[in-house]
């Protein structure tokens, strides 16, 4: 197999996608506030100093996007509430280590609450790029490799008959 050259290398790629239904930096800090327990259109304006059309349009966008739901309050009908999907979940992670990056590289000594594990109300680890077996890798250990072609899917084998390994 020889190996793909130019933009032709990153076809397929996840990355711009991601960055696309992400946004900008009001986003991240939408996503940031709405993991800390922000729920209502009011209290993210209040705890971000958000211009009211802005934080629509962003809203909006994380909404369209499967990130974050919009919900309306039973008990207040006029009330909404934004929360996140699981698909928002997913990028607790990546909040994680953009937020560590900023700690370490922004050439500003790191400010406000530290991210603890509840139960022992300790300083999570740094985030790190783990193999397989749960080493912590490091750049040069890194590699592409092309995805193997996706068969068309099978049903399992009834039990005490050989399976395919996917199954």
């Amino acid at each position: 197999m020889t190996a793909r050259k130019g933009s032709e290398a990153f076809q397929g790629c996840a990355l711009p996608a991601a960055l696309e239904a992400m946004g900008e930096r009001w986003s991240f800090l939408i996503l940031r506030a709405a993991f800390s327990g922000t729920v209502y259109f009011e209290d993210f304006q209040a705890t971000l100093g958000i211009a009211r059309n802005i934080l629509s349009n962003r809203l909006g966008k994380l909404v369209a996007n499967g990130i974050m739901s919009r919900e309306p309050v039973p008990s207040d009908k006029r009330r909404i509430a934004y929360r996140l999907t699981e698909k928002g979940l997913g990028l607790v992670p990546v909040m994680i280590a953009l937020r560590q990056w900023g700690e370490r590289w922004s050439g500003n000594p790191p400010a406000g609450p530290i991210l603890c594990d509840s139960r022992d109300r300790r300083p999570v680890r740094a985030v790190t790029i783990q193999a397989w077996d749960g080493r912590a890798l490091e750049h040069r250990e890194l590699c592409w490799v092309e995805r193997e072609p996706q068969a068309p899917a099978q049903a399992c084998a009834p039990a005490g008959q050989s399976q395919t390994p996917d199954c």
